[in-house]
């Protein structure tokens, strides 16, 4: 889908809507408003809503952030529902067929006809009369007009969606935008933007929220530079990025697809996936399923939803496949199949839009029919002492049933990674239902609907299902605020660094024994020593079916390097002679890499980057990296050899934490003043020394360029940091190994690996790591370490 005009539409969108709205405040809030005379109620509501939000200017301004998303939400959805025919008389947009003019609901109302099943209110219909032939004066009657038909097709279609068209206090109406009716306004724009073209696939919903909220991304992303932390109210804009469809159908093709074909080995599914690895080997021990009823896909993140949209579509396939009527199938994908889990309430109600949206493209009945989504927004619930009482039973245990009752204090923070207790549910649902049963009672009332939020946000997380497929949060450790990092610690250990890394662990756990995860994430886990704990539990415990190692550039809407990311699938259970399929595409651009892609899918050579490798065969590797690009005569060589480790030491130098106070070139300093060998050396006029600090590409020797003011064996540095003179550790790393003879090579470089032998009298810096062998060792490594072999 072409993007650049969503997305600065999106951008464009959300700063009018919020200055529009923000007017609005200000007019409606006035002493002496229409508004005060004419709705006090809803201005009590409005008013109310501001000093919740911190009262004044700064809560008037989140109250119209608020209302301008609702307003942008709806526009959007009317102008899609319009596009494909769904609202019957155009609602935001001209007749079909026609580019610009009016709404066909005014233009219609302009003729005198309403339609009294949407705009039942008597009142509205005469005003709305009044106000277009004259009767009833105002300055700009035909806004006005469209303003209150515009305000009763939203509620119209809040009793079919109420999650998309959505009431933000019963002050919404009043803040209306302004000027609808304006050559261009936000109404012409979206219009304009959201074509006909445009709006054949729901998708494009996800990508204007994307792009809608981008400024706010750019606001949390700014204030992480200022050593600000993410919560709740900034983990959402912080971790939204929409998946390219290529990859979304990579990830479902290749868990759902998969377990349907493994299941029904007659079916033809296989000749629409397109982007479908095949099994190397026969397999045997997949998840037996008896129906397409009974497939569970969860996606534990949802969003807007892109990845449950084409999961329906494939589900859609199976069942049509299998011989059920038309007419039936959206309704059994909604209730049977499809799940989502989000803590952004915005997304989540894209999510159930985009869902409908696909079930009425496929039924004309589906808004009738008031079938419900399994689209679950997680909500912030805690009980009091005195709510506990009644919540828990006498004959458990008292302090993990209100940890039970109370796991969903800060949901919008922790969302899908709370793990409730599964055997809690079946009894507290029983005690719920029992205890609390006069519904009639206000307070009884109230308190069993929270608790039984709480149980149905519970059941969500605890089934087991077939596949969970996920584009997870990207926010590594040190963004995270402290709650969440503390928690994220003391549960996930392993995974702790990064966010993502932790949905790949729960994920795991949210899926059934044989079960599937499919994942898109940031590429970092498959190498870095902060994961490497981490990857020896996943591979002890899950078998790597494909991956497309998709390296940067995969989400065209990112520039640079910033996104390196890797698309899988895991199977539940270890199977370490069990082949995975790796496609490697980190070198080719966004184009490319789907086309290189569509290719490796259907034959095992793909000009080099498709790869077939075993588990065990990482566990080889010191850190067990998924390395599967290596040859096999590369890994073999890691079995049974003898590591540098073990003849010689490696270490890395001291961080002097001010190069520009203690170095020096060595032409800077006189020579009188250097001691070329600081083994016998003692004189304090010789204070400066020889110092390694890696530098450019230089095999076998060179890069002697700079003196380290060594002054009384280091006491300057050592004062500088306020540390004793006999410490060894950081920030004075390597001190007892300074002045040996040694090797060393730049710890950073654009250029291939090279070492260089150094004589006694060096020190050595954090950037020119060392090793310290025996004599009889020192050329033996200096040759091998600069070999091709080596290299490689």
């Amino acid at each position: 889908m072409e993007t650049g005009l969503l997305r600065s539409f999106g951008v464009w969108a959300r700063s009018v809507l919020m200055g529009e709205v923000g007017a609005r405040v200000g007019v409606v809030l006035a002493s002496g408003s229409v508004g005060r005379v004419e709705l006090p109620g809803a201005v009590a509501g409005l008013e109310r809503a501001v000093a919740a939000a911190g009262g004044g200017e700064a809560g008037r301004a989140v109250v119209a952030e608020r209302v301008a998303y609702v307003w942008f939400n709806r526009l959007v959805a009317l102008r899609f529902m319009d596009a494909n025919g769904y609202t019957g008389v155009s609602v935001v947009s001209p007749e079909r067929g026609r580019n610009a003019g009016q709404p066909e609901i005014l233009a219609q109302a302009k003729r005198g006809d309403i339609d009294l099943s949407v705009v039942t209110n008597p009142h509205t219909v005469d005003t709305v009369t009044a106000l277009l032939n004259g009767t009833r004066r105002s300055s700009d009657a035909q806004g006005e007009a469209y303003a209150l038909l515009l305000t009763e097709y939203c509620r119209h279609w809040n009793r079919v969606m109420p999650f998309m068209f959505e009431q933000e206090g019963d002050y919404t109406e009043l803040l209306i935008p302004s000027s609808l009716l304006a050559d261009d306004s936000m109404l012409a724009r979206t219009v304009e933007v959201l074509t006909d073209e445009a709006c054949a696939d729901v998708e494009v919903i996800g990508w204007l929220y994307q792009f809608y909220i981008s400024q706010r991304k750019d606001e949390v992303f700014a204030g992480f530079k200022k050593n600000k932390k993410a919560g709740a109210a900034e983990i959402p804009a912080a971790t939204q990025l929409f998946t390219p469809h290529w990859i979304v159908r990579y990830l479902v093709e290749n868990s759902l697809g998969r377990l349907w074909l493994l299941n029904r080995p007659t079916s033809r599914l296989g000749e629409q996936m397109d982007y479908y690895i095949a099994p190397v080997d026969e397999e045997s021990d997949f998840l037996k399923v008896g129906g397409p009823e009974e497939l569970k896909l969860i996606d534990p993140a949802c969003g807007s939803g892109h990845m449950l949209t084409y999961a329906f579509d494939l589900l859609y396939a199976i069942y049509e496949e299998e011989g059920y009527a038309p007419s039936d199938i959206p309704a059994l994908i909604l209730t049977n199949n499809l799940y989502g889990v989000e803590i952004d309430a915005r997304a989540g109600a894209l999510a159930a839009f985009a869902l409908s949206m696909k079930a009425r493209a496929r039924q004309r009945t589906f808004f009738s029919t008031q079938i419900q989504h399994n689209i679950c927004v997680l909500e912030p619930i805690t009980f009091t002492p005195n709510e506990l009482d009644q919540l828990c039973t006498p004959d458990g245990h008292r302090g993990g049933q209100e940890e039970f009752w109370n796991q969903f204090a800060h949901a919008d923070l922790f969302g899908s990674l709370i793990q409730p207790n599964h055997t809690l549910i079946g009894p507290l649902t029983r005690h719920l239902d029992h205890a609390l049963s006069d519904t009639t009672n206000l307070y009884t009332n109230n308190l069993h609907q929270r608790a039984q939020r709480v149980l149905t946000q519970a059941n969500y997380l605890t089934g087991r299902y077939h596949v969970v497929v996920a584009n997870p949060p990207y926010m590594g450790s040190g963004n995270m605020n402290a709650r969440l990092s503390e928690w994220v610690k003391a549960r996930f250990p392993l995974s702790k660094s990064d966010l993502f890394a932790v949905f790949i662990e729960r994920n795991t756990r949210l899926a059934a024994p044989s079960g599937y995860v499919a994942m898109i994430t940031m590429q970092s886990w498959m190498f870095l020593s902060t994961f490497e704990r981490f990857r020896e539990e996943t591979l002890g415990e899950l078998s790597i079916l494909s991956m497309a190692h998709l390296g940067s550039g995969a989400f065209d809407t990112i520039g640079g390097e910033v996104v390196s990311t890797t698309a899988f699938v895991l199977q539940n259970g270890k199977k370490s002679d069990r082949l995975g399929i790796y496609v490697r595409l980190v070198d080719l651009s966004s184009i490319a890499k789907e086309h290189s892609f569509i290719e490796a899918t259907h034959t095992n050579m793909a000009g080099g980057i498709r790869f077939h490798r075993a588990p065990s065969e990482f566990g080889s590797i010191p850190g067990s990296p998924i390395a599967y690009q290596l040859p096999s005569a590369t890994m073999k060589a890691f079995a049974g050899a003898t590591f540098l480790g073990d003849i010689a030491s490696i270490r890395e130098g001291i961080n002097t934490g001010n190069n520009t106070l203690f170095l020096r070139r060595w032409w800077e300093v006189s020579s009188r003043r250097i001691s070329f060998d600081r083994t016998r050396a003692s004189e304090q006029s010789q204070r400066w020394v020889p110092h390694k600090k890696g530098g450019g590409f230089r095999r076998w020797a060179g890069n002697e360029e700079y003196v380290l003011d060594w002054d009384r064996d280091g006491a300057t540095i050592h004062a500088y940091h306020g540390i004793p003179l006999s410490t060894n550790g950081a920030p004075m790393r390597g001190k007892k190994h300074f002045f040996q003879p040694s090797l060393s090579w730049s710890r950073v470089s654009t250029s291939d690996f090279s070492i260089r032998e150094y004589p006694a009298g060096f020190s050595y810096d954090s950037t020119a790591p060392s090793i310290f062998c025996a004599d009889s060792h020192r050329e033996l490594l200096l040759g091998l370490l600069n070999s091709v072999v080596v290299s490689h």
